[in-house]
Order: structure tokens, then C-alpha cells, then sequence
């Protein structure tokens, strides 16, 4: 599937992504805000930033926010949310070369993501280049083990179901992808539904550093 399928998928689902059942989206977010919630940095690059849901609460762990989506119309929402703050908001294809922002950043976070990009080396690739050198990452996805029972990001309309576009990565693929670009794992964590362990988990999250 293309990138114009992904980025059309997710302009129709910015109409209701913040309203909808969603028990990925809002896991993930329960992930993100454990895992770095003591944490302060003096600027985040958030990839996906989509409608903003997390990014109100990046801002408060920053003094400088830049958030990236191919989704224009989810920009928009997020726009509307984060007005007034220091949170700047930019259209891009992290597939192409990271050309939208010529900073570094203190912390660079993916929040359902990667599932949707195909080639993790060239991503990571781009990570090394935009971190400062005691930059970290934060990594949140749909756990591959949900993948493999084919769980898929997907949302219903009037028009029926759309399922996004989708790509099955293991855990070694994100650690092997980081490590050739010199981010080692800091942190494995995996989250439940209900915080019951004996289930299949539905969020993987991890954590590299640089150096």
C-alpha cells in the first residue's frame, strides 16, 4: 500500500479519531505517559502527532514542541488544540529524507506508527541525524503479537470499514533497525488490556538511547 493510501485513510479518520472506541490509541497513550512521565526535555519531535492527543500532554514535559504528520486534516485538529502553546506543527512524509525540521531534539517519540512504514532502517537512519547526543526515543506500537492474530488499525464509517494500511514488525526489528544507527534499548515495556498478563499484550513500548 502507498503512503497517499495511509495519509487518505487518516484525513478520514480525523473526524472521529478522538471520539471512537479505540482500545490501541488509548493504551498507548497510558504508555507514553507512564514511561516518561518524570521526565522534562527541552525539546520533542513527535512523529504522528496526529490529532494532538498527546501532544497536550508532550508540551507539558517540554519547552518546545514540533509535531509531524502526513495527515493534513488531523494537523488541523491538533493545531486548534495546541494554539497558544510552543508547539509548532508541520506536514511531512517520514519516508523522504527529514528535511522538514533542521533541528535536533532532545527526545523523538512514535505513537502507533511504524506499523504503517515498511523499511524501519531508513527511519532510524533519520532518528540518529535529528538527535542531540544524549537524545532519546520513545517507540509505542500495536504489539506484533496482536499483528500475528491480525489485528490491524482500522476504523468504521457510514461509508463501512476502512483498515489502514499495515506492516508486521518483531520486536528485533526495531532493536537491530536502532542498533545499526547507533540507539541501543534502554527499555522493554509491554502493556494489557485490564493490565491482564495473561493475555496476549496489546502495546509494545520501547525506549532507546543514543551512544
Amino acid at each position: 500500500m502507498s503512503i497517499d493510501n495511509t495519509q487518505k485513510a487518516y484525513d478520514k479518520w480525523s473526524e472521529q479519531y478522538d471520539t471512537n472506541v479505540n482500545k490501541t490509541r488509548d493504551l498507548e497513550a497510558v504508555a507514553l505517559r507512564q514511561i516518561l512521565t518524570d521526565q522534562f526535555f527541552e525539546s520533542i519531535l513527535e512523529i504522528g502527532c496526529g490529532t494532538g492527543k498527546n501532544s497536550q500532554w508532550l508540551i507539558t514535559r517540554a519547552k518546545k514542541l514540533v509535531g509531524a504528520d502526513l495527515s493534513a486534516e488531523m494537523l488541523g485538529i491538533a493545531r486548534e488544540k495546541l494554539s497558544g502553546t510552543e508547539a509548532t506543527f508541520i506536514q511531512a512524509d517520514i519516508t523522504q529524507e527529514w528535511n522538514f525540521t533542521q533541528e535536533n531534539f532532545e527526545l523523538i517519540t512514535f505513537s502507533l506508527v511504524l506499523e504503517h512504514i515498511e523499511n524501519l532502517d531508513f527511519i532510524f537512519s533519520e532518528v540518529s541525524k535529528k538527535l542531540t547526543p544524549d537524545g532519546k526515543v520513545y517507540l509505542g506500537e500495536l504489539h506484533p503479537f496482536k499483528q500475528y492474530s491480525g489485528s490491524k488499525a482500522r476504523f468504521e464509517t457510514d461509508e463501512g470499514q476502512t483498515v489502514v494500511p499495515c506492516y508486521i514488525h518483531n520486536v528485533s526489528d526495531f532493536t537491530e533497525a536502532a542498533l545499526k544507527y547507533g540507539l541501543k534499548v534502554e527499555e522493554i515495556h509491554e502493556f494489557f488490556d485490564d493490565n491482564d498478563r495473561t493475555k496476549i499484550p496489546r502495546i509494545l513500548a520501547l525506549v532507546f538511547g543514543k551512544g
